[in-house]
């Protein structure tokens, strides 16, 4: 499947999610039985990204990969030249990388994945170096408009950002004292998305303008990090290359979605197994050169993640505890009035204003061993019943 289509199913999928007027997160079984009505060419890319906002990370996967013709769902392989060129590189710790770069780099360009919630976890993990370093900009592509004001966002400001690891994203940059803003082009022209590129550009541009000598930090989508050659060549340049051509500034840029797990393992690149880490890794040659892919990098990219398969601890992805600064909390039985049920933690006087919860978990019985994971604070405990009905709701503290 061509990115171009790709990029218009995941647009379909925004509009189609935005007419509804329903719950905004799910029962699995209920996003499963969406899904199997759903007979346009997008349903595979409707239904991963509603897992992932509910807070289904693996499920959000799987049904990613399932989309038939795909280039993502066939086997990765790799020639013995490229293998032999990938271990002429060295891991080194992703974060680190990253932040004693971050030192010497006026903006940085990271994207994501956006079915996939451990891509905005690792953004958040390098807030408070960044800061730090002297960021004071927060630009994302998800944003329908800025948080001016804001202590946090809300179910109205943007679709991907109902995901609650978003939602944290955002909350954490906002409490280190980040200026969050939004970036994305407004413009109905149709031209394959070239117009889209360029105002996407322009808008950060002109908040460097306005900010001289601050220090920019982007979260955006796939591959509007791309400097040199884009996949989807109706672009011609991608938002990276066009800031650069508007500025002269070369952007430091990051990508964590090519070489991130899949639902099945099967499709994972080799380069995964070839590291074979418990932690996120950027590999670096004896030429303090960063690995970013095909030995040619016609993308032009600085760097690319490569982030370790996911262990899982009561059905929960170990990464979410962003290294033990959140905390596991069990939900006692006796909060449960019956199953199944979704469970949300809301930061308090957020739930009312409609923010995004922290964390949601399901529980399909009272045998089920599934927990919150949640940084130290005050949270309203909400729990919906099958019919989405509130059943219970109470105070949760973590300490």
């Amino acid at each position: 499947m061509h990115k171009s289509i790709i990029l218009f199913l995941l647009i379909l999928s925004i509009k189609l999610y935005s007419q509804e007027k329903k719950e905004t997160y799910l029962f699995s079984e209920d996003i499963t039985a969406n899904f199997e009505n759903d007979k346009t060419l997008a349903r595979y890319q409707i239904a991963a990204t509603n897992f992932s906002i509910s807070g289904y990370y693996k499920l959000g996967l799987e049904t990613w990969d399932k989309q038939a013709g795909a280039d993502f769902s066939k086997k990765k392989t790799i020639s013995t030249e490229d293998s032999l060129y990938f271990k002429s590189f060295k891991p080194v710790n992703a974060k680190k990388y990253i932040i004693d770069r971050s030192k010497n780099e006026q903006i940085i360009l990271i994207n994501e994945a956006h079915n996939n919630s451990r891509h905005r976890v690792f953004t958040t993990s390098l807030l408070h170096d960044l800061y730090n370093n002297g960021y004071r900009f927060l630009g994302l592509e998800a944003l329908w408009e800025n948080l001016d004001g804001k202590e946090f966002a809300t179910l109205q400001d943007g679709f991907y950002i109902k995901e609650p690891q978003f939602g944290n994203l955002i909350k954490e940059a906002k409490e280190i004292g980040f200026t969050v803003f939004q970036y994305e082009s407004t413009s109905k022209v149709r031209d394959g998305g070239k117009t889209r590129e360029i105002e996407q550009a322009e808008n950060i541009v002109k908040m460097m303008k306005e900010n001289p000598n601050s220090k920019f930090l982007i979260h955006c989508g796939y591959e509007h990090i791309i400097e040199g050659t884009p996949g989807i060549k109706t672009w011609e340049k991608a938002m990276a290359g066009r800031i650069i051509e508007m500025t002269g500034i070369n952007p430091f840029t990051i990508d964590q979605t090519y070489y991130s797990e899949k639902g099945n393992t099967n499709l994972n690149s080799p380069y995964i197994e070839m590291v074979n880490l418990d932690y996120p890794v950027i590999m670096i040659n004896n030429e303090n050169k960063a690995f970013s892919g095909d030995r040619e990098n016609t993308k032009n990219i600085d760097c690319a993640i490569i982030h370790p398969i996911t262990k899982y601890k009561n059905n929960r992805p170990d990464w979410l505890n962003l290294s033990k600064e959140r905390k596991t909390i069990k939900i006692e039985n006796s909060k449960i009035k019956e199953y199944p049920a979704l469970v949300l933690a809301y930061r308090i006087n957020e739930f009312e204003k409609n923010g995004i919860p922290a964390d949601i978990i399901e529980l399909a019985s009272d045998s089920e061993k599934s927990n919150l994971i949640l940084k130290k604070g005050e949270y309203k405990i909400i729990v919906k019943n099958k019919d989405y009905q509130i059943v219970n709701e109470f105070t949760q503290t973590v300490k």
